[in-house]
């Protein structure tokens, strides 16, 4: 399995691969790397804001 069908899968745009091993340790590990990227995706999206948007606004 690749990388990005692997992001994807985490991101809910591609449906999960049937033939993957299905068993309750794996499932944990998947939820905890969908934890942890969607956390990553809200801290840069913060970032952008505080760091670009802001000091744009600001200076009119």
């Amino acid at each position: 399995m690749g990388f990005w069908r692997q992001i994807a899968e985490y991101l809910f745009i591609k449906k999960p691969d049937p033939d993957k091993p299905n068993t309750k340790w794996v499932k944990y590990m998947h939820g905890m790397n969908r934890i942890s990227l969607f956390m990553f995706l809200i801290a840069l999206l913060l970032m952008l804001v505080r760091l670009v948007i802001l000091p744009m606004i600001r200076k009119h």
